[in-house]
């Protein structure tokens, strides 16, 4: 444990690291360096701002820069980019936009985040085409539609931010059309979760273009149309979302080194290889829970959670960052779907697990209670040792049931044993029999 602790990135793991250290060993300096002027703020929140849902964005930051400063002792100095890192001389390299300095640490967090993919198209630098992980993008997003009032939107890409860009959009009288050149959209939930979701989606008169692949954008100075292999289709605004990449080329010229994901590799407790300077966030890899192997899975807990343990680890109380399950829970108008662990029998193959699994459909309330629904539940496990590999869930309500196999993966319970949990119960919120139960049961039979 050094004296001085250096924090390359303001955010989730960044903010959290820096917030625990000062809390645990307040003697301790603590220097944070942000290339923007945002930190510490819910990037899941974003679409949320852009729908209408957050009155102010302001309201989706957690913890101000003032607030950091001058009620927790942080030396956070936003609009710094860090340019360079020695890890033998144990300095980084500062552009505060005027000059560059050295600043020296004792210890060192790279926790840089990632940053929106952009494809190769033509036409992204139209007014009117965006990409959306930023809060800059958000803002520029939600004055765009504010002042021009788009009337067709193309989103590309239908992940996490497709969907729920495509609700926002919807939701200030869009009309949307997704674009997704594989099968389903959602495709890390599963079949179940992503027909489910799609027959909803034509539902809320949202198009859907599967198989679909976009080759670029075009207009005069703004987009008008959204240019596909068999033609094109208008569009007054495009949202690009195609997923993310760690920022990992300032640690890679550093010599820090890199794991299979592509990410920063870590050990159990954050560590790089070099022992004093640590990774975490949408950066850094962390080990999956059922494969027991490296995995980038940027999300917002695993962040926070990373960040917390490294600030405590370098006050004195060794703390490892935890491993992930890939836990992820996502809106879809009057839907919600949920996943955690392995749910592709391929993926879990190769892992090495003879994957076995069922899908059910349970009400998600006592049958005579009014106002449920339908609940459906995908659970797999190894056919061998029995042991829970992971789950999808989705539905009007009840999805939020995902941290219960959640949890079971971090036990590494059997089905069995996940069965036989004592999960509460009452009419309003649950049959006597849990969905997650009753998806138990079922698999439990056919391992028998």
């Amino acid at each position: 444990m050094g004296d001085t602790f250096v924090v390359i990135g303001g955010d989730a793991a960044g903010m959290s690291a820096a917030s625990k250290v000062k809390r645990d060993n307040p003697e301790m300096d603590v220097v944070v360096f942000e290339k923007g002027e945002w930190v510490s703020y819910a990037a899941c929140g974003m679409p949320y701002y852009v729908k209408g849902a957050v009155d102010d964005i302001d309201d989706l930051v957690t913890v101000t820069p003032e607030a950091f400063r001058e009620e927790r002792d942080v030396d956070l100095r936003t609009g710094h980019e860090v340019v360079g890192i020695d890890p033998e001389g144990q300095t980084v390299t500062v552009d505060d936009g005027t000059e560059t300095f050295e600043q020296p640490y004792d210890d060192l967090l790279v926790a840089t985040g990632a940053t929106a993919i952009e494809p190769p198209f033509d036409g992204m630098d139209l007014d009117g085409v965006f990409t959306i992980h930023d809060m800059d993008e958000a803002e520029a997003i939600e004055t765009f539609v504010s002042e021009q009032s788009p009337e067709t939107a193309a989103i590309v890409g239908g992940g996490y931010v497709g969907i729920e860009m495509a609700e926002a959009l919807a939701e200030r009288g869009v009309d949307v059309s997704i674009y997704e050149m594989l099968p389903h959209v959602l495709q890390p939930f599963g079949e179940t979760v992503a027909e489910t979701v799609e027959e909803h989606l034509r539902e809320q008169d949202v198009g859907l273009h599967l198989e679909t692949a976009v080759s670029g954008f075009d207009g005069d100075g703004s987009v008008e149309v959204v240019e596909l292999e068999d033609g094109t289709q208008p569009a007054d605004i495009a949202i690009v979302g195609v997923g993310v990449a760690p920022n990992v080329d300032l640690a890679e010229d550093a010599g820090i080194e890199l794991g299979p994901t592509g990410a920063i590799a870590t050990d159990d407790y954050g560590r790089t290889n070099y022992e004093n300077v640590y990774a975490a966030g949408d950066c850094a890899e962390a080990r999956h829970v059922v494969t027991g192997e490296p995995d980038h899975v940027p999300l917002a807990l695993t962040a926070n959670r990373a960040g917390r343990a490294i600030g405590q680890t370098i006050s004195g109380s060794p703390t490892p960052t935890g491993d992930i399950a890939g836990t992820a829970i996502v809106k879809a108008f009057d839907l919600g779907a949920s996943r955690t662990g392995l749910i592709d029998e391929e993926r879990a193959r190769e892992a090495g697990f003879d994957p076995v699994s069922v899908t059910i459909s349970a009400a998600s309330r006592a049958h005579y209670y009014p106002d449920g629904s339908e609940l459906t539940v995908t659970l797999m496990a190894d056919r061998e040792s029995g042991r829970v590999l992971g789950s999808s869930l989705v539905g009007r309500e009840g999805v939020k049931r995902i941290d219960t196999v959640a949890t079971a993966l971090a036990a590494e319970m059997t089905v069995a044993e996940l069965q036989n949990t004592d999960l509460a119960y009452a009419p309003p919120f649950s049959p006597v029999w849990d969905p997650v139960l009753t998806a138990a049961k079922v698999l439990q039979g056919k391992l028998d």
